[in-house]
């Protein structure tokens, strides 16, 4: 997916439209591990229990395949920063793309 770096969008702050520069930001893990949740593996193994439901038998086993692997494309996530008041915006809902290219 190809980008112009700069683009005319509206912008809420100067309510009109103005050139914006756009900028990719950082792409941060949306699943990292929290050391202090409930259910993490160190306080699991602190209180001495094991994982997983404890029912019986044929109830605790899992009935059908869990998808593995990450996605392919991730959701694009741009920056807009308006070139009158300075002020940046954060691109409403993002689309999938496998690579993103600023030109």
């Amino acid at each position: 997916m190809k980008k112009p770096k700069i683009t005319r969008r509206y912008c809420p702050k100067c309510q009109k439209h103005t050139e914006q520069k756009v900028a990719e930001s950082k792409k941060r893990a949306r699943n990292q591990a929290k050391p202090l949740s409930k259910g993490s593996k160190k306080r699991v193994r602190a209180r001495g229990e094991r994982r997983g439901a404890g029912n019986l038998g044929k109830y605790s086993k899992p009935t059908k395949p869990k998808m593995i692997g990450k996605k392919l494309s991730k959701k694009t996530d741009f920056r807009y920063t308006c070139s009158v008041c300075k002020k940046s915006f954060v691109q409403s809902g993002g689309v999938r793309a496998k690579k993103v290219e600023l030109i």
